[in-house]
């Protein structure tokens, strides 16, 4: 039984391994030394996050924005709906990882405006990373109440037991390999940000 645990149990470490092995060889090197707008959390968070204070209304940076991409010239792909910004990078460089910039702009209780900036991958990427990691998250619960209830009957428990164990390993390779995806796409975060600043500068 202990040997079936530990085999299976090696498997998301092996498994690991050789992911890691060849999404690397598909990464140049990057380094995320400097973390987006200094804030040191944003290394650990897979959607980096900022927050900034302007003089100007909202209605003026959002007018802001509206004359940049109608200019005709800016590269972006981009929408507004409301008070909500949302920027894409240049079709020609879009990839799996890409990330997204989505601004949110609004007046806070002391009449200044706040300039909230979310940075992620596109939605549906984020929607497949998210429901992988709800469905390792039930199966762990289902697994764990099967090992719970076989042991109490006293059945064997071993495969339901190891999956207990198998899975959280599997969601930190998640976690991962979704930082992974982060570094693939930091560069194009930076120009994003670049753009961002650019434009509210005018």
């Amino acid at each position: 039984m202990w040997d079936l645990l530990f085999g299976i149990c090696i498997l998301p470490f092996v498994f690991f391994g050789v992911l890691l092995k060849m999404v690397y060889l598909g990464f140049k090197p990057i380094r995320m030394n400097k973390p987006i707008h200094d804030n040191k959390i944003n290394r650990v968070l897979l959607k980096p996050r900022f927050k900034m204070e302007r003089q100007e209304s909202p209605d003026v940076i959002i007018d802001k924005f509206k004359d940049e991409f109608a200019t005709g010239t800016c590269a972006y792909c981009s929408k507004i709906i409301d008070h909500h910004i949302v920027i894409d990078v240049p079709k020609e460089e879009d990839h799996f990882w890409s990330p997204q910039l989505h601004i949110e702009v609004e007046k806070n209780e002391e009449n200044k405006t706040i300039v909230k900036g979310l940075f992620g991958p596109k939605p549906q990427v984020w929607t497949l990373f998210m429901f992988i990691h709800f469905a390792v998250a039930v199966a762990f619960m289902v697994f764990l109440v099967i090992a719970y209830t076989r042991w109490n009957l006293k059945r064997d428990y071993s495969f339901a037991l190891t999956m207990s164990i198998a899975l959280p390993i599997f969601w930190v390779i998640l976690y991962f390999l979704g930082q992974l995806g982060k570094k693939k796409g930091y560069r194009q975060m930076l120009e994003l940000d670049d753009f961002l600043t650019k434009v509210l500068e005018k």
